[in-house]
């Protein structure tokens, strides 16, 4: 068996402490918005926090971003599925009191 010649491209201790820092501005984000009401915005502010610091580290810590096209497929993929699900879950959530129910049932 041959083996693929992989080319793998070095990244910077500085780009690694930056997207730490940008993690961690994140972070103090995510706490600041969980003291402010915001009402119907802090369930999708706080996924959009969530969502940023998970594409940071997917695709800095894990490489994804120099990873075989299988690879980022499958995690195309399973963000797309998560995706729907949520779609799905909040869609679900939100039209449950739309629905007459009487007063004593």
């Amino acid at each position: 068996m041959s083996q693929a010649n992989h080319t793998h491209s070095v990244t910077s201790a500085g780009l690694y402490i930056g997207i730490f820092l940008a993690l961690m501005v994140l972070t103090i984000l995510t706490v600041a918005a969980a003291w402010v009401d915001m009402g119907l915005l802090n369930t999708p502010i706080a996924l959009l926090i969530a969502g940023t610091k998970a594409t940071l580290v997917v695709l800095f810590f894990m490489e994804v971003r120099h990873a075989h096209p299988i690879t980022k497929l499958a995690v195309i993929s399973a963000i797309l599925w998560l995706v729907i699900l949520g779609v799905l879950t909040f869609s679900d959530y939100i039209s449950r009191g739309w629905l007459y129910r009487p007063q004593n049932w």
